[in-house]
C-alpha cells in the first residue's frame, strides 16, 4: 500500500535534510503509529505521501504507483483513494455537518444519488446521526474530529492518514476518537497515524515505526511508544468545582455554629459555677431582734404593731439547729442546660425553625 525507498528529502534554507534515507513498508489493512519528536520527519512522510511533496532523492510508491512519476493534473484523481484526517479539524464553518461531508464528493463530480446514500452511511459510522443539520461551531471538538474523519471516510479510502487527530481534544473524546479509528481499520481501511499520545500507542499494541531528526531508527511490529523524555508534562492545577466549594462552605458554616454554641455553653457554665461557688461560701442567716416598727395611725388609737418579745433564757440555750431561721427572701434555683450533641441536630434545629417550637421566633426571623 505505502513503500518508501531509500527515501531523503531536502527543503530549501535548511542545511540538514527533514528525511535522511528512510526506508519502510506498510502492507494493506495495517494500523501503523509514526512517533518521534517534533520536527523528527513525520509530517513530511504525510506530506509526501499525499503527493503535496516530492522526495529529493528516493523512491515514494502509494497504492502501486510511484507517485514521482504521477503527473500533477493525475493528482486530485489520485488522492480521491486517501483520507486525510488533521489536529485542526479544516470545517467549512459555513456549511452545515452534511453541507462539510458532502463537499468532498461535490468537488469530484459524484452524483446526487450517490451522495444522498454516502454522506449518512458516513455520519452514522462516525456516530453523528440526527446532527446533519448542525454547524461546525454548534459542536463539541470531539463531534467536530468526527465529522473531519466522515468526510476523509465518504470517498471509501483505501488509506486513512491521520496527523495527530486527538492533538486538541480532551482525554475522553481522545479515547472515542482511537476506538473509531480502530473500528475503520477493522473494516479494512490502512491507517497511518503520527501521533504524540504514547498512551494510547503502549495500549494499542499495533506497529510503530520511530524516527528521530529525520532517520528511522525503530520498526517494530507489536510496540510501544518508547523514550517519552521529549514529549512535556504538565501538572494540572487543582480546581475546585462550584459542588465542592458549597460543600466546603456548608461544613464551614456549620463547624462556626458548632464553635459559637460551645463559647455560650462554657459561658454559661462559668457563670453557674460562680453562682455555686458564691452560694456555698455566704455564712447562714442570723436570728436577730427585730425591731419594733410603728405604723401611723389616727390620734387616739392604739399602735398596730408592738415591740417583738424578747427571747428567755431557755430559748437562749437551745440547740442552733432549732434556732437557725428560715431563709429570707426568694431563693433561685441553678439552671441546668440540656446536653445537645450539635452534630445530631438538623438544619432546622440549628437555625431555629423545628417544628417543636414552631410559635418561637428563631435567629433568621
Amino acid at each position: 500500500m505505502i513503500r518508501f525507498e531509500n527515501v531523503t528529502k531536502h527543503y530549501r534554507g535548511t542545511s540538514k535534510p527533514a528525511l535522511s534515507g528512510v526506508d519502510f513498508e506498510v502492507q494493506r489493512g495495517e494500523f501503523v503509529f509514526l512517533v518521534g519528536a517534533s520536527g523528527s520527519g513525520k509530517s513530511s512522510c504525510l506530506r509526501l505521501i499525499l503527493r503535496e511533496d516530492v522526495p529529493t532523492s528516493g523512491r515514494v510508491a502509494v497504492l502501486g504507483r510511484d507517485l514521482r512519476s504521477l503527473a500533477n493534473g493525475k493528482v486530485p484523481y489520485f488522492r480521491r483513494h486517501i483520507g486525510s484526517v488533521f489536529q485542526d479539524f479544516r470545517l467549512l464553518p459555513s456549511k452545515t455537518v452534511y453541507q462539510n461531508v458532502a463537499f468532498t464528493l461535490q468537488v469530484t463530480g459524484s452524483s446526487r444519488g450517490f451522495i444522498q446514500q454516502a454522506v449518512p452511511e458516513a455520519l452514522a459510522l462516525v456516530g453523528l446521526d440526527g446532527k446533519q443539520k448542525r454547524m461546525p461551531h454548534e459542536l463539541s471538538g470531539g463531534e467536530q474530529q468526527r465529522v473531519a474523519i466522515a468526510r476523509a471516510l465518504v470517498n471509501r479510502p483505501q488509506v486513512l492518514l491521520a496527523d495527530e487527530p486527538t492533538g486538541n481534544l480532551d482525554p475522553g473524546t481522545s479515547v472515542d476518537i482511537m476506538q473509531l479509528l480502530a473500528r475503520i481499520n477493522a473494516g479494512g481501511t490502512t491507517v497511518l497515524m503520527a501521533t504524540h499520545e504514547a498512551g494510547f500507542v503502549d495500549a494499542m499494541q499495533r506497529r510503530v515505526i520511530e524516527l528521530s531528526d529525520g532517520e528511522m531508527v525503530r520498526d517494530e511490529v507489536h510496540g510501544g511508544y518508547g523514550d517519552t523524555s521529549n514529549i512535556p508534562r504538565l501538572v494540572p492545577e487543582e480546581v475546585r468545582g462550584a459542588a465542592a466549594a458549597a460543600a466546603l462552605t456548608a461544613v464551614q458554616e456549620v463547624q462556626r455554629q458548632t464553635a459559637d454554641l460551645s463559647v455560650v455553653r462554657a459561658a454559661l457554665a462559668e457563670e453557674l459555677d460562680a453562682q455555686r461557688k458564691a452560694a456555698a461560701s455566704a455564712p447562714a442567716p442570723v436570728a436577730q431582734t427585730a425591731p419594733a416598727f410603728t405604723r401611723p395611725t389616727e390620734p387616739g388609737a392604739q399602735k398596730a404593731d408592738a415591740v417583738a418579745p424578747v427571747p428567755s433564757d431557755e430559748a437562749r440555750r437551745a440547740p442552733v439547729e432549732e434556732q437557725t431561721p428560715a431563709p429570707v427572701g426568694p431563693r433561685t434555683h441553678p439552671i441546668v442546660l440540656p446536653q445537645v450533641d450539635v452534630a445530631e441536630l438538623g438544619v432546622a434545629d440549628r437555625l431555629g425553625l423545628s417544628d417543636d417550637d414552631a410559635e418561637e421566633v428563631g435567629p433568621t426571623s
